[in-house]
Order: structure tokens, then sequence, then C-alpha cells
């Protein structure tokens, strides 16, 4: 992010409060843990998630490979491992380059 600072989650609950009428934000803020928690356990499982315009939730494995110690250059192991990955969707790209 170049000049920009990030939001944190508190600050995130604050804008989806502004927009949304007849809502506390605690129910905002519950909304939000939910749909972290949903696509946290999905994609953990294995399960993507799409958020049609938004993006998709996947997750990716990465094979066992052997990198090097920066320090000594002695060959190491790397374990196999799972890892989440996000691929944004086009409504939320033309937006980011509007």
């Amino acid at each position: 992010m170049v000049g920009k600072a990030a939001i944190n989650k508190a600050e995130l609950i604050d804008q989806i409060h502004g927009k949304v009428d007849g809502i506390r934000k605690s129910q905002v803020a519950q909304m939000v843990d939910a749909l972290v928690d949903a696509v946290t356990q999905s994609v953990a499982a294995g399960t993507d998630v799409n958020l049609t315009g938004f993006g998709k939730f996947t997750r990716t494995e990465r094979a066992a490979r052997t990198g090097r110690n920066p320090r000594s250059g002695a060959p190491l192991r790397i374990p196999a491992s799972k890892t989440p990955t996000f691929k944004p969707g086009k409504v939320f790209k033309d937006a980011v380059n509007r």
C-alpha cells in the first residue's frame, strides 16, 4: 500500500456499521467474526469459498522441497504444507483499478 495505512478490524466494523441501518455495532462485529470463522473453517477443510464479485478463497498445497540455509548454505528439507490463497474477482479488481 503506497501512502495509505491499513485499516484494522474495529475500523472495518465501523465502516460497515455506518452503511447499515437498524443494526447495532455489536451485531456487525458478530457478523464479521462469523464470516471470518466460516471462511477459515471452510478453507481449512479444503472447501473453496467464492464470494461473487469479491473473490475466491482456496487452499493450495505446496510439495516438500529442498532449500538452502541462507547463513551456511547447507541444504535443508522444507516439508510439504498447505496455504490459503485469495484470487480477487472482476468487480473487486475493477474497483481497485479505478
